[in-house]
């Protein structure tokens, strides 16, 4: 089959417009490349008459020059697929890190959402072993979860303990989507995962923070395409990005680079929709489940910020973490108020957590007034009530920090696993004023009372 023909007419920044010489026309989406310098690839995004514009995916544009032939594939972006890249770290074209190019199976990128008639609802919980989110903000099985929070509070440290915590236990493979940031930290997940023997039921697709804006805004779509196909092959998926705000800024940036009118705070008039575009297709089948867990970095910690509105819109349970809790070496810092979950309810949390849920919530509400009044004339001053409810409530913030596997190495303290019953009977404990006699520090970073030899 004859594939379009044509000559790079002007290369401006990311763009290039080619004049186009042959008979066969290109279709938007289209990967054309450069015969002699078969690295570069651009992707068609637009024709008119004889002229297309096209999107510069490689790394640098010093190699196109005007005059330089250039030829379609007539095929959109692709990536492998399947279990053939299970154990690999790949970028947007399918480049493996160990050097493997033999794959066989390929998937375009941009695919439709299933119909809403095909999506299921979440109905069961994913077990973390991490307290404060089986207890406050349940992650559930084939839902959408997001780790929020500003710069350096420790969303990608709560991500990897998720990831560390949920692979070896559960029987699915995994999709872990590097977008726009360090590959120190992609390189030290490879690592674990393969020191934890996991590494073959898993697939890392990475855009690392150097590369272009088109790169990196592609990530996710790759990274959904992988996790896609898994889930129709009936298998269920565990799928991580970390971070969903660089995929909406690196949009922004495309958005820039092709003229595009911007929207409010300078961020891409078609914010929304990008983001549907992936949210959509991160859905569960009746056959199989994706379980997406994304961090959400919050510009200047303003969660008015509209590409942090347009993300949590999507999410099942949010995840917030507080700098505040941080600077009070509260970890895993998680504003207890802020943070929510669509499944903190009775009919999936069961009776006796849903009950010992509301207890605390009720006591949370008045904790947080009395800290108030607390911090100003002391909490020997609050009435013997109120004091009691301060105690206690403060008491179970402390048990829900804990020592996590990830950070071991930093923190010296060895990494714990709570199951959610255990949480649960714990925090009742607490509540009942079994624990009223124990210094409120003798339950920070541990794991279930009785292993702290508490009871």
């Amino acid at each position: 089959m004859n594939h379009f023909k044509g000559t790079i007419r002007s290369v401006t920044g990311q763009t290039a417009v080619v004049t186009i010489t042959s008979s066969t026309l290109p279709q938007s989406g289209e990967i054309a490349c450069v015969p002699k310098s078969p690295e570069i690839r651009l992707e068609v995004l637009a024709r008119i008459d004889t002229e297309a514009t096209c999107l510069i995916l490689s790394e640098s544009n010093s190699l196109l020059v005007r005059g330089q032939k250039v030829e379609g594939t007539g095929k959109p972006l692709s990536i492998p697929v399947g279990k053939q890249v299970l154990g690999k770290m790949i970028n947007l074209f399918g480049e493996s890190s160990d050097g493997e190019t033999n794959f066989d199976l390929f998937a375009p990128i941009y695919s439709p959402a299933p119909s809403f008639s095909l999506a299921a609802n979440p109905t069961e919980i994913l077990e973390t072993g991490i307290k404060v989110i089986d207890f406050a903000m349940p992650i559930p099985r084939g839902g959408k979860v997001g780790v929020v929070g500003g710069a350096g509070v420790g969303k990608t440290v709560l991500l990897t303990e998720i990831i560390l915590n949920i692979i070896s236990r559960q029987k699915a493979y995994t999709v872990f989507a590097g977008i726009g940031e360090r590959i120190r930290e992609a390189q030290e997940l490879f690592q674990r995962l393969k020191n934890l023997k996991v590494l073959d039921k898993s697939s890392l697709v990475i855009g690392q923070m150097h590369e272009n804006a088109a790169t990196r805004f592609r990530i996710a779509q790759a990274a959904a395409t992988i996790a896609e196909h898994f889930r129709d092959k009936g298998t269920d998926v565990l799928f991580f990005a970390d971070n969903m705000f660089r995929f909406v800024q690196a949009g922004s940036e495309v958005s820039q680079i092709l003229g595009e009118i911007p929207s409010e705070q300078f961020y891409q008039a078609s914010l929304q929709n990008q983001v549907a575009e992936i949210e959509d297709r991160l859905v569960s089948t009746e056959d199989a489940a994706i379980t997406s867990v994304q961090t959400v970095y919050v510009p200047a910690d303003d969660f008015s910020d509209p590409a942090v509105s347009a993300i949590m819109s999507f999410l099942d349970t949010v995840i917030v973490l507080s700098r505040s809790n941080a600077q009070l070496d509260l970890h895993p810092p998680v504003d207890l108020l802020q943070s929510s979950s669509s499944f903190v309810k009775r009919q999936t949390l069961g009776d006796r957590h849903f009950e010992v849920y509301t207890r605390f919530n009720t006591l949370l509400a008045s904790y947080v007034r009395l800290s108030h009044i607390a911090q100003i004339v002391g909490e020997e001053e609050l009435g013997a009530a109120d004091r009691l409810t301060f105690k206690r409530t403060k008491k179970v913030i402390n048990y829900l920090t804990q020592p996590f596997f990830a950070t071991e190495s930093q923190t010296g303290r060895k990494g714990v696993h709570v199951k959610r019953d255990d949480t649960v009977a714990d925090i009742e404990t607490i509540l009942d004023g079994k624990l009223d006699a124990i210094e409120d520090e003798k339950l920070k970073y541990i794991g279930t009372l009785k292993e702290a030899r508490l009871l």
